[in-house]
């Protein structure tokens, strides 16, 4: 399974993202799809996402059952704790 959340997202990528994934609340799109496809659409998401922001997270067999990646301006980073990934939440900018 894969999750995709947009923030301030364009509305052609929010079609885009309509096409392949169940959009099941206002910008939170979900689908299960090979690893190919996913990072298909992970990269068309990225070349469509302008000033948004957005996050991708996945079934995977790690210690924690999923991965993910962010792109844009987001506060929330993930960091590799170990084999573990954790979220590092950065300092607005003032």
């Amino acid at each position: 399974m894969m999750v995709i959340v947009v923030e301030n997202a364009p509305p052609r990528l929010r079609g885009r993202l309509a096409v392949w994934l169940a959009e099941i609340r206002a910008g939170v799109y979900v689908g299960v799809y090979s690893t190919r496809t996913r990072e298909r659409i992970w990269v068309e998401t990225l070349q469509l996402l302008g000033d948004g922001s957005a996050a991708l997270a996945w079934s995977s067999s790690t210690d924690s059952g999923f991965e993910f990646e962010t792109a844009g301006p987001n506060r929330r980073l993930p960091i590799d704790f170990d084999g573990l990934t954790l979220v590092r939440f950065d300092v607005p900018p003032e």
